[in-house]
């Protein structure tokens, strides 16, 4: 459980490290190519990379006991980007997902003014809601959860998810100005 901290230097742990500036600095220095150049190499894009490597130096500094030194701090750190650069994809599918659902339920639609404009409506009609009603209305319906999966993300029960739609439904109904197929 413990790192080297400068070259000659007594080893240390990663706590200890994080604490210690001109240390962590040294140590930053020398780490941060090496977990940006594995990131890199799977993504491919600069920016998004530049972006992974500090949530991953963050998630470090964050949470340095969670270093068991089972292994070499780099390969934990560059687990920690792994797992930040998944998440990242996960939540741009979901949302390509989103994005493509909306677009073809207005795609319908013959004049694409009056689409743009309910689009509008519909979002005004959703910021209008409490935020639990509307997380649980979008999970619902634009990431088409099952009930036992809203319930779980808002960590309320069944019976409670499907009150808080059916009151999420109402109020957006109202918000919106009329009937909605939901």
């Amino acid at each position: 459980m413990t790192i080297t901290g400068q070259q000659g230097d007594r080893p240390r742990t990663l706590e200890a490290l994080v604490r210690d500036p001109a240390v962590f600095r040294d140590w930053y220095d020398r780490t941060l190519p090496r977990v940006y150049r594995y990131l890199l190499s799977r993504t491919g894009d600069v920016s998004l990379t530049e972006e992974l490597t500090q949530q991953t130096f963050v998630e470090a500094v964050r949470n340095p006991r969670r270093f068991d030194g089972r292994s070499d701090v780099v390969t934990w750190l560059c687990a920690i980007g792994r797992n930040k650069m998944v998440d990242h994809y996960r939540r741009s599918d979901r949302d390509d997902d989103r994005h493509q659902r909306l677009t073809l339920a207005h795609q319908s639609s013959a004049d694409a003014t009056a689409a743009l404009d309910e689009r509008d409506a519909i979002h005004a009609a959703l910021t209008q809601l409490p935020h639990d009603q509307r997380l649980a209305l979008v999970f619902r319906y634009l990431d088409q959860m099952s009930v036992r999966e809203v319930a779980s993300q808002l960590s309320r029960s069944e019976k409670a998810t499907e009150s808080l739609l059916s009151r999420g439904r109402e109020a957006f109904r109202t918000a919106y100005g009329g009937p909605i197929d939901v």
